[in-house]
């Protein structure tokens, strides 16, 4: 990745206030507010049932930059698992192909962010399971399988039914108490 990229990515970081998280795609910075209360608390129904399900080694992150050099992105998932080692790069950007998985809850102001960019650029990346949680269509989608530019599997269920998580996890993700959008 050109090294112009991450100096404007730092430069965006540093110009916009506290609760602010900015990614890089391609030639294009994203920018996104905090989340709501409704996004939180379908994010802590998720992490508590996958934590239960770590592979011995990897911890939880909410808030890491992922970066793959070579596809020219800077990724940083609602919810991710990465090898405890990954705290010898602190300050870094962490590689992306270390991630076991990301974790994304559709944010109402830019579904376009998780439903087409990082659709794009989560296989390209690396991450071998992609998760978005949908809480304006009430659904939860699972990409995986990836081969380069896009994942071949794709799965989806609605709120109040369980989609399998596949190895390293390996369980039953239960959406009976994700919570949608209100109006």
């Amino acid at each position: 990745m050109d090294p112009e990229h991450y100096r404007l990515l730092e430069e965006a970081r540093r110009s916009l206030p506290d609760g602010f998280k900015v990614e890089l795609s391609g030639d294009v910075i994203v920018m996104q507010a905090s989340p709501s209360s409704i996004h939180q608390l379908n994010l802590s129904i998720v992490q508590r049932q996958f934590d239960v399900h770590c592979p011995v080694g990897y911890f939880t992150s909410g808030n890491s930059d992922l970066s793959s050099p070579g596809v020219g992105a800077v990724r940083n998932p609602d919810l991710t698992y990465l090898p405890e080692d990954v705290i010898d790069l602190a300050g870094h950007n962490i590689p992306a192909e270390l991630a076991l998985i990301a974790v994304e809850v559709v944010s109402p102001s830019n579904p376009d962010n998780d439903w087409s960019g990082k659709v794009r650029d989560y296989p390209r990346m690396g991450f071998p399971l992609y998760l978005i949680i949908d809480p304006r269509q009430k659904s939860v989608t699972l990409f995986s399988e990836p081969n380069h530019d896009r994942y071949h599997t794709r799965t989806e269920r609605e709120f109040g039914e369980s989609i399998h998580i596949p190895e390293p996890f390996d369980f039953d993700l239960d959406l009976s108490r994700l919570v949608p959008y209100r109006d």
